[in-house]
Formats: structure tokens, sequence, C-alpha cells
């Protein structure tokens, strides 16, 4: 790998609608990394890395706690479901994993029991309108965050500051709960209880994160910043509505770090050789025949959170072009390469038509990207197996042409090749 030049921060983002093999970019580049921070979202994202020792698939805990040594932080711009988290600790340390590296930002917002509640009710209410959430209450545990009504993990660590914090927010929601849908709410002696006990329990993984993360900047050592989602899942400049509800962009991911972006000297955007996307929401190049079913098949392309099938379609060049430059990508990753192995020919969108005219990038409207017709320019594929491959030379000649074409439309060169699902399986270019 080489060198991190004069800042020592790295950023790893989603480049499309997520999914994109993120876990195992941010696995490799953890291998050179001190502290390792996961930045936003929730436990509605998915990283999976496959190791000699199996398959690995973290959902709040940052994928570098694979990597001996490797601080892992989970910072404040996450919102922190506690018996998610306790979960996964239990089954890395039950498959032998050291989880000591673990650091909790006390600022991270929590996941309480009725942000899910709410996110399937309102979900259900919006009928053919809804968003495809995962109902893991993401999106209503960073409204509260917003409305500044939220409770942050500092707040259970004191079990009666944490009665009278939830008490307002409580009674507010049970009358909104009792109002709106019917449901009979939450005990607030029992929910207190419960979060007070995992006060104790997170205790010892607890601290200002961002002092943490700075020191490290400042002593110089190698701090990755691991994104969760997607760029085009932005809650700005995503498919809005059908986005989330935080910033995975490198921006974002900053900000949920406490890490400035001036500190930041490498941004590496993933992207698979295709595209997929879970939920609802505009899909340009989507394809709905036998080769869409094909890479979904191929690809196992079934959410790691959900386990939903994920649509599949084409590589989106004026896409990827778009995310590259809003997050300032400096390499691209290139996932589920082999996954486009049997095709006898590949096609990549590399422009836009609406209502007859050509536009450069997604249109903030979901109903006129919905009508966006895409141009397509159609390559020969390479129909062998590049599986094996461990350079870039060893890919086929139709297959690094595909590669080279990808770097011409997007503007940004490919230093990453997956071509498999095990972290060795992974062309360093």
């Amino acid at each position: 790998m080489e060198s991190w030049s004069e800042m020592p921060v790295a950023i790893v983002v989603g480049g499309q609608w997520g999914d994109e093999g993120k876990g195992k970019i941010i696995d490799l580049l953890a291998r050179d990394a001190a502290v390792v921070v996961r930045a936003n979202g929730g436990a509605n994202a998915g990283h999976t890395v496959v190791t000699d020792a199996g398959v690995f698939k973290f959902h709040l805990m940052p994928s570098g706690i694979l990597r001996t040594g490797c601080l892992c932080v989970i910072g404040a711009g996450v919102v922190l479901d506690p018996a998610t988290l306790f979960k996964e600790i239990d089954e890395l340390e039950q498959r032998g994993i050291d989880v000591s590296g673990l650091r909790v930002s006390s600022r991270a917002q929590l996941i309480m029991p009725y942000h899910p509640t709410l996110d399937r009710l309102e979900e259900e209410r919006r009928g053919a309108d809804r968003i495809g959430t995962t109902m893991r209450g993401i999106g209503p545990a960073y409204a509260d965050k917003a409305a500044r009504r939220g409770l942050r993990v500092a707040d259970i660590t004191d079990p009666e500051h944490l009665t009278r914090r939830l008490s307002s927010v409580l009674t507010e929601k049970n009358v909104l709960l009792k109002t709106l849908y019917d449901h009979p709410g939450f005990d607030l002696n029992e929910m207190a209880e419960e979060y007070a006990s995992y006060g104790e329990r997170l205790a010892p993984y607890l601290t200002d994160t961002e002092t943490l993360v700075q020191d490290a900047v400042h002593d110089n050592q190698n701090v990755l910043l691991e994104g969760a989602q997607a760029a085009m899942l932005d809650i700005d400049y995503g498919s809005y509505p059908y986005v989330t509800s935080s910033s995975p962009t490198s921006a974002g991911i900053c900000q949920g770090a406490g890490v400035a972006p001036n500190q930041v000297s490498r941004i590496v955007g993933v992207y698979k050789a295709y595209s997929t996307r879970v939920g609802e929401g505009a899909f340009p190049t989507e394809l709905h025949d036998a080769t869409g079913e094909m890479l979904r098949e191929r690809g196992a392309e079934f959410g790691t959170t959900t386990g939903r099938p994920r649509r599949t379609g084409w590589f989106d060049a004026v896409l990827a072009r778009f995310t590259a430059r809003m997050n300032g990508v400096t390499d691209i990753a290139l996932t589920k390469f082999d996954i486009l192995d049997t095709l006898e020919t590949i096609k990549i969108c590399t422009g836009y038509e609406l209502d007859g005219a050509p536009i450069a990038a997604p249109t903030a409207r979901i109903e006129e990207y919905a009508h966006v017709i895409p141009t397509y320019e159609e390559l020969p594929g390479w129909q062998s197996d590049t599986s094996t491959a461990s350079t870039l030379a060893d890919l086929p000649p139709n297959a690094r042409a595909y590669v080279t074409r990808i770097e011409a439309l997007v503007g940004v060169r490919v230093a990453y090749i997956g071509a498999g699902p095990h972290r060795d399986q992974l062309i360093e270019v």
C-alpha cells in the first residue's frame, strides 16, 4: 500500500447506493491503521469481511476489529443500539476475536425501543409511498437528535439522570404512539432499568473519542474513517426521500468522527463493477431481465442486515462521477469484478437524457430522476475467471479495458479491484 501522505487520515466512502463491499476495503486498509473509526449510521448498515477464520458480518462494530492492535472507535455520528453491539461483541469473543480495543463515543446517540416501533408504524402508514427502511429505528433516532430530544450514551451512565431525561421524552412518545397508532406505549421504569444496565456494560468502552482520534492525528498515526451506507443515500445529495437519515459522504464522515477536512489525505470511493440498490427509489440502470437475475445470484445480492434481495443493474458512470466529485475521491476500489466474468457483453451508462435533453448528473426531484433514460456504451466481456488474479496484468485484456474505461468516465484512478469475497482476493493496482 502506498503512503497515506503528509496527513494521516484516510476515508472509505460508498459511491453508489450502499452494499459496495466497503468492509473488505476497510479490512485491507486497517492493516496499516492505528485507529479505525465508524463515523455514521447505525445497525442498518452491514459490512462483510471474509478471512481464513470465516465470514464476519458487522453492523456496528468497526471492520478494523479483525486487525490485531487496531483501536476501533464508534464515533459521535453513529446512532447506537446497545443490544446489537453487545450481540456482536459476544459473537466475536466466542470466535476468539479480541474486542478490548473497542471505544465508544459518549456523544453517540442511542436507539431507544420506541425508535424501531415508530419506524415500522410510520413505514406502514406511508403505504405505497414507503421508503423501504430497515425498520431499525434509524430515521426516528436521527429525527430526535435534530430535534434535540435524543438520548446520548453519556445519559445512561447515571441511572437517576437517565430516568429524568427519559421521563419527559417517553411521555411525549407514548402520547404519539397511542393517539396516532393506537399503540400501548412503553413503561418508563422498565426502559430506564434496561438502559441503565446497558450503561454499566458500556462503561469500559466509553470515552471522548474525538479527543482520542485527534491525539492519534497529532501523533501522525494512520487513522481510517469508515463510512456506512453510501453517497446516493445521503440525506442532502442522495435520491431523496429514498435515502438514509445521516450524511454518509466524506464530509459527513469527518463530522461524525470528529476530524477536520484538512486532516484527510486520501478518500477511497468504493464502487461495485455493476450497480445494486435495496429498497425503493429511482435506479436508472436497473435490469429486470435474466442478466439482472444472474448478477443477483452470482453476486449473492441479498442484504447483510435485512436479507432483502437487492435490485441490480449496469455500472452507472454518470452517478459514479457525481459521487466521486462530491466526495473528493482520490482512489476507486472496484469490487465484485468477478461477477461479470460470464458475460459476453457488458454495458456502462455514460449519459442521461430527460425529456429528450442530456443532463449531467442525478436530479434533485425523484420524480424526474425516475424518468431518466440512460445512454449506454457496450464493451466486450472477457468470459474467463478473474477470481485468481493477483495483479492487473493477470486480468484478460477486455477486463483491463473495462477498468480503463471506468477510470476515464469517472475521472479517478482504480487503485483496488475485488475479484472474490475473501480478503486476499483483492488486486492492488
